[in-house]
């Protein structure tokens, strides 16, 4: 089909709008702050008209036979991000702004959900799921030829078509130029309150599959972790480390603990308990909870690397909470890299993956990035 074929035509046109919403999202939830929602609608808007637009347009075309399952693929893509758009920019009262912004996060999910198995026919859809230095060679992401006996790509549990929200399940995911000839580092990251491994999963995988590590996405049982009974969650969690470690070859010098608010909270009070298989802790935008000084975990926290991160514009969780945490861990022995941003407010920074990455092991760092993890 040629390139100015109508449909080639409204193909790209919804890709390119589809992808700018994705970019205008991945900016406002890295910046969301509840000053800054009336600024960042204004983001949406026309990236939010032409999608729009584009979908209207692509709707109208009948597709090719050869091409249906991907039609109706970009536009499920499509109509989930035109959706997130919505829910974040149309009038709502107060009591609704926090479930309306949460939701239409989770709609960028779906999207990306759905743009990730058409990565290799679209070129930008490629670079979506690839960090930069490997856009030029994506074909080396996604081999065509896999190893017999090694099973890559995203593998869910816990979840059915019929109930893909159900909690207490995981999402795990092998880089598909996998080929089992070596134990690679495993990433568990732990979503924040009211989220769902299916959709922090998208928060790491750009970085997992660019530096190919294996990614955990575990989703907790309640709808946030069991932070005052962390022998709950932790319990479910154990077991899926286990469960990924007994079937993939994962080196277990290398697992990384990481998470998100009340996933960072967590992620030290399990990180550093008796008996944890986590070798390095990157909480971000949490807190050290109570419970770390009178369940031993401070005493165990000799030598332990912890990579830390807070916003200085964290409105949930104050900046002198991280600093007193920082102070705490140090002072207990623990090998602390402490990151304040200037910018970040009570949000996940994507940018610090790829230090945390390099932290974690400095072969992880890819062509023409400094080892250190700071630079």
């Amino acid at each position: 089909m040629n390139s100015d074929h109508p449909y080639s035509v409204a193909i790209a046109h919804l890709c390119r709008s589809t992808l700018a919403v994705l970019a205008v999202f991945e900016h406002v939830e890295r910046h969301l702050h509840p000053a800054e929602h009336g600024r960042m609608r204004g983001l949406l808007k026309r990236p939010g008209a032409d999608l729009a637009l584009a979908l209207t347009e692509f709707r109208e075309l009948e597709p090719p036979q050869s091409l249906e399952a991907f039609h109706i693929q970009m536009e499920r893509a499509g109509t989930a991000a035109e959706q997130a758009v919505r829910l974040f920019s149309d009038p709502a009262s107060p009591d609704e702004t926090v479930a309306r912004i949460l939701g239409s996060l989770r709609c960028t999910c779906r999207a990306l959900e759905a743009l990730y198995p058409l990565r290799g026919v679209l070129p930008p859809l490629g670079r979506l799921f690839a960090e930069a230095p490997l856009h030029d060679r994506l074909n080396e992401l996604d081999p065509e030829i896999t190893q017999e006996g090694v099973t890559v790509g995203m593998h869910a549990a816990g979840t059915t078509e019929d109930h893909p929200d159900a909690r207490g399940g995981f999402v795990f995911y092998v880089p598909e130029r996998y080929d089992g000839s070596e134990a690679l580092p495993l990433v568990v990251a732990l979503h924040g309150g009211f989220g769902h491994g299916r959709d922090f999963v998208w928060t790491w995988l750009r970085e997992a599959r660019s530096r190919c590590c294996c990614l955990l996405a575990p989703t907790s049982l309640g709808t946030t972790w069991s932070l005052h009974d962390p022998q709950q969650d932790g319990a479910a969690l154990g077991s899926m480390v286990e469960f990924v470690m007994e079937r993939w070859r994962i080196d277990a010098s290398r697992v990384l603990l990481t998470g998100l608010s009340d996933g960072a909270t967590f992620c030290l009070l399990r990180g550093l308990a008796e008996g944890s298989p986590f070798t390095a802790l990157a909480p971000v935008s949490g807190v050290l909870h109570p419970w770390n000084f009178r369940n031993g975990n401070l005493g165990r926290a000799r030598g332990r690397r912890i990579y830390l991160v807070h916003g200085a514009l964290d409105w949930m969780f104050p900046v002198a909470t991280a600093r007193n945490a920082r102070d705490a861990l140090a002072q207990a022995g623990a090998d602390v890299v402490y990151r304040e941003l200037p910018d970040l407010p009570h949000a996940y920074p994507r940018e610090e993956n790829a230090r945390i990455l390099r932290w974690l092991d400095p072969r992880l760092a890819l062509p023409g990035e400094s080892e250190n993890a700071l630079a």
